[in-house]
């Protein structure tokens, strides 16, 4: 097994640039997920690794091994990275049984039938596809055929899967099974694992760290509890989280209020000093807090009158049978909350909600980045 490391990776195509300055350290055994927008660097980044495109300037080193140097004028070909990559399309040969599909990279490199058939059986018990094993791709599910892929993948025993959007093509219902068994085989095998994903329920619920890009730039790695709890700016604050984070513009006043015109919410005395020692004290700042921090005043732990609290009209309410996601405004503000299902409120009427301070973000209205 082996880790990857990026180190100053750039990708240019002409004037395009792809990836910039991207510094990552994927370590060994670790499920490391790319997250970001279609059209943000992700499967770039992934096929530099895989050795499919060459960087434009950076090192890429598998384990020990410095696999990619435009300067030292060093590129190792895929075949020679020891690297297994599964793509969105499964890139299955139509013409060959389940067999021969999962036994192709064995195949290639002349390895002895015996051993070959020893461990096509073994992938394949692992997968669930042992009665399958005489048919062709066209006669499988999408789940099927992406398990024949893995299969392919794993049966080579690389040091890193790749894995660009593998899950995509599947509908709802699979996906999130699928996902339990990708997370639950990747343990298994403990070989290290960089999965593609532009959808963060995806990526919060499979990785053992996210690194989300924007822009072909690093935003933030952590854990998923980190970028979910602690984002490091505006970007990753509204990427991850469904419904996203609410933004709502607000001046820190030096009584220790955000003042947002239509009402105030009073700070925390540890957040009035971080804003004091940042400057930001009397300016204007960005309030965010998630909608399920949020609360129907009815229900909320948190309540402390006339201080975290305020009078909203309900617009919306979308419900989803566990809970209840509700679109309020006050003025010319707007803002999401997720309600418990038993909350009794109606679209057109007013409600009193409570802010939960302590899950409060600010951040910095000028650079967008979190001051706390």
């Amino acid at each position: 097994m082996a880790g990857v490391k990026l180190v100053g990776i750039w990708k240019q195509f002409g004037e395009v640039t792809a990836v910039k300055d991207m510094n990552l350290h994927i370590k060994d055994g670790e499920f490391m997920i790319l997250l970001g927008p279609s059209g943000c660097g992700k499967t770039t980044t992934l096929r530099m690794i895989a050795g499919l495109e060459e960087p434009t300037k950076g090192q890429i080193y598998v384990g020990d091994k410095l696999v990619a140097d435009p300067k030292g004028g060093v590129f190792v070909p895929p075949k020679d990275r020891d690297i297994a990559m599964v793509f969105q399309s499964y890139a299955l040969y139509p013409h060959m049984t389940v067999y021969d599909n999962i036994a192709f990279p064995l195949k290639l490199r002349k390895i002895r039938k015996e051993e070959i058939d020893q461990r096509v059986r073994e992938v394949a018990g692992m997968l669930g596809l042992t009665e399958l094993l005489r048919r062709k791709p066209r006669e499988l599910s999408g789940g099927q055929r992406q398990r024949v892929a893995l299969g392919r993948a794993i049966i080579r025993k690389p040091q890193v899967f790749l894995m660009d959007e593998p899950l995509s093509n599947l509908d709802a219902k699979l996906r999130v099974k699928m996902r339990a068994e990708l997370k639950k085989l990747q343990r298994q095998l403990g070989v290290t694992t960089i999965y593609v994903t532009h959808d963060q329920v995806e990526a919060m619920t499979m990785g053992d760290r996210i690194a989300i890009i924007n822009h072909g730039e690093l935003q933030q790695v952590g854990t998923p509890e980190d970028v979910y709890d602690r984002p490091a700016n505006m970007f990753v604050g509204g990427f991850i989280g469904s419904p996203p984070m609410n933004f709502l513009d607000a001046t820190a006043t030096e009584d220790g209020f955000l003042d947002f015109g239509e009402f105030r919410l009073k700070l925390l005395p540890d957040q009035v000093t971080v804003l004091r020692e940042q400057g930001l004290l009397g300016g204007d700042v960005v309030f965010g807090i998630r909608p399920e921090d949020v609360y129907d005043a009815m229900f909320a732990q948190v309540k402390v009158p006339g201080e975290n609290m305020t009078t909203v009209r309900i617009e919306i309410i979308e419900n989803l049978g566990g809970e209840k996601i509700t679109h309020l405004r006050a003025g010319n503000l707007t803002l999401l909350a997720k309600f418990p299902a038993e909350s009794r409120v109606r679209e057109n009427t007013d409600v009193d909600i409570v802010f939960d301070m302590k899950k409060a973000h600010i951040f910095n209205k000028k650079t967008q980045t979190a001051v706390f």
